[in-house]
């Protein structure tokens, strides 16, 4: 059964491409991937906020006379609040008050499948609830379901402070192994001279569509918000060969909470690590320039704006309006539109990251050792070969590889060939 809602849209005065309207569209998706139902929204200007409660003084009562009439589950407003605001609220009101980073919060918590992402969830939800413990008495101790509750759970909330510094402590230590692993198998990658490809987009951009697409994989694909909790790396081939292994990472959303990206740091590394980004946009949305700009905020956090992206559009299938591909042309130099459900365009999308990998590639004619076939595989797997001679003094290789590998390569050589 789902749980009947009232939203509380913060209409705030501070230059925003969001409207009130984007703002409740959005929350309404958050709530219904929650399993609430709105029943109620009620616009709320704040001029200035109130220090108690966040909303005015109207607004609040407007509010208290709906949740008086009965059938409200809860109450979820579209901005943070502070903790004395949200239980002023949640006093007037009485139903439960959460605010926008708790719904996110839940979701993610629903959605963490490994025990990587689970440990993220549960971090930022205590980072987030820490400082909101003082003065939670009887609502810190309320048992039942819905939305909110999911993650840690009520049992976790109800001891002090400093317990949940030491478990806050000990995941942050946990998650900074699992990134020591991730290192790891990072530096073997690059070791053996593996370009590393990151999708990133909005959340439901079709990532995990356009991940499987690429690289014939299984990944979860469900529409909805926040299904890719956890970077999933696969490898492929491109078209002359070379491996190349493309990851999956958390979607991003307007205004994310900094601390879901702060829990997420290890996951998001792969964006950081990557040598060209995929840069996926439901280009068939309405709303897919405040996509774009909401997505290219959270890459400037991370400080890989430098990176080469490709704009991968997608859903061109749903698309009518086929003008809107070439928006992009002043933003980015290289774009493309694809449908990553029905194929179209995959094959020019492979072709476009090889010719972005391959810039520096450098051509070699070098002699290794004979005993040095590790090397003439690597080169296979690495770039185009187009010789292998077995000489007296050695194996005699001619190959068009991208410069780190040739690097790696030519230092192993026992002459040069002749």
């Amino acid at each position: 059964m789902k749980e009947k809602i009232i939203l509380a849209v913060v209409v705030e005065h501070a230059h925003s491409s969001w409207s009130p309207e984007d703002e409740a569209a959005e929350m309404q998706q958050l709530i219904a991937t929650c399993g609430g139902e709105i029943v109620h929204t009620v616009f709320c200007k704040t001029m200035p906020p109130t220090a108690s409660h966040m909303l005015t003084k109207g607004k609040v009562e407007e509010i208290k006379l709906l949740c008086q009439a009965g059938g409200i589950d809860a109450v979820i407003v579209s901005c943070d609040l502070k903790g004395t605001q949200q239980r002023n609220l949640e006093a007037d009101f009485g139903v439960k008050t959460l605010d926008r980073t708790q719904v996110i919060l839940d979701i993610f918590a629903r959605r963490a499948a490994s025990q990587e992402g689970k440990m993220q969830v549960e971090l930022a939800q205590l980072q987030y609830r820490l400082p909101r413990l003082t003065g939670h008495g009887e609502e810190m101790s309320r048992l039942g379901g819905g939305i909110g509750t999911s993650g840690p759970g009520e049992t976790k909330l109800e001891i002090d402070r400093r317990r949940i510094g030491e478990r806050i402590t000990r995941l942050k230590k946990d998650l900074k192994a699992v990134t020591q692993s991730r290192q790891v198998k990072r530096k073997k990658r690059q070791d053996q001279k593996i370009p590393t490809v990151a999708l990133v987009g909005y959340t439901n951009a079709g990532k995990s569509t356009l991940l499987n697409t690429l690289t014939e994989a299984d990944t979860l694909v469900h529409d909805g918000l926040f299904t890719t909790l956890d970077s999933l790396s696969r490898q492929a081939l491109l078209p002359n060969h070379t491996k190349v292994v493309f990851s999956d990472t958390v979607g991003f959303m307007h205004a994310l909470p900094h601390g879901l990206i702060e829990a997420f740091k290890a996951t998001l590394e792969e964006v950081q690590e990557a040598d060209l980004l995929l840069h996926v946009l439901d280009i068939s949305n309405s709303d897919y320039r405040k996509f774009y700009d909401a997505v290219r905020a959270v890459l400037d956090e991370l400080k890989v704006l430098d990176k080469p992206v490709i704009m991968v559009l997608n859903k061109i299938d749903k698309l009518e309006d086929m003008q809107r591909l070439n928006e992009f042309k002043r933003d980015v130099p290289y774009y493309i539109g694809v449908s990553a459900l029905k194929g179209e365009n995959i094959q020019q999308l492979f072709l476009m990251i090889e010719d972005i990998l391959s810039e520096g590639s450098v051509d070699i004619d070098i002699v290794l050792p004979a005993n040095r076939m590790d090397l003439v595989n690597l080169a296979h797997g690495q770039g185009v070969v187009h010789e292998v001679k077995f000489l007296a003094k050695g194996i005699r290789l001619k190959a068009s590889l991208p410069a780190k590998t040739a690097g790696a390569l030519t230092a192993k050589r026992v002459d040069k060939a002749g």
